[in-house]
């Protein structure tokens, strides 16, 4: 997400530091620890703004919710609205996606929510979508077997290659639509999706079921080989 650089960034962030989390790493293998009980551990890729993080956070009390965000200047509004409501269970990440491995635990999530990303539409950068096969990868090494990716977009092509993708790796897809709300609102909206839903996009969605997996010799040698250049 991109935003206007915020002169007073610094304070802001400094207001909102019980809700921060600095060294992210430290608490690896240990998340539940910010909520003795909680019921489960989800976490939402990229969460802008935070509308979805807040209202999600606010309706399941008893779980705990982890925002990751690369961009400070969204990050810090949606700490602001979280520490606005009184929430106790969420919490925020200023990180890539691309380090989750180095945060969480093996299966140490129950739930990842992916709301919207860059659909970085050239073929060339298909590996930076966050539902391409090396980032898939990458979840199914930290979300529980049996636990889930739950994933939302209003770009067609971007959806229809993350079904592929899935399927490639041999995840199993659950209540796949490509019109969420075409009888009604469902859900918890983002402020991106209510943005264009009132201009009547269509707004894709599915569930994926997570599993141990490898990634084929070849993959794994391309992503090296990425890697190094």
């Amino acid at each position: 997400m991109r935003m206007r650089k915020m002169k007073n960034l610094e304070s802001r962030m400094a207001a909102c530091a019980d809700l921060r989390i600095t060294a992210p790493e430290t608490f690896k293998g240990n998340w539940r620890s910010l909520k003795p009980g909680c019921s489960a551990l989800w976490v939402e890729v990229g969460c802008g703004k935070g509308k979805f993080t807040a209202e999600t956070a606010e309706a399941n009390p008893d779980v705990l919710l982890i925002a990751v965000e690369r961009c400070r200047e969204a990050m810090v509004v949606a700490m602001e609205k979280a520490k606005a409501m009184g929430l106790k269970n969420v919490y925020y990440i200023d990180m890539d996606v691309a380090n989750i491995e180095e945060i969480f635990d093996r299966f140490e999530i129950d739930r990842l929510f992916i709301n919207f990303p860059d659909p970085w539409p050239r073929k060339k950068n298909a590996k930076r979508r966050l539902t391409h096969r090396s980032f898939l990868d990458k979840y199914c090494r930290v979300i529980r077997e049996g636990g889930e990716i739950h994933y939302k977009t209003d770009n067609a092509p971007l959806f229809e290659f993350s079904v592929e993708e899935f399927a490639a790796c041999g995840l199993q897809v659950n209540n796949l639509t490509r019109d969420l709300h075409a009888n009604g609102i469902v859900g918890i909206m983002t402020g991106y999706e209510e943005k264009f839903h009132g201009l009547g996009t269509p707004i894709n969605r599915c569930e994926v079921v997570c599993k141990p997996f490898v990634l084929p010799p070849e993959e794994k040698k391309k992503e090296s080989a990425e890697v190094e250049e």
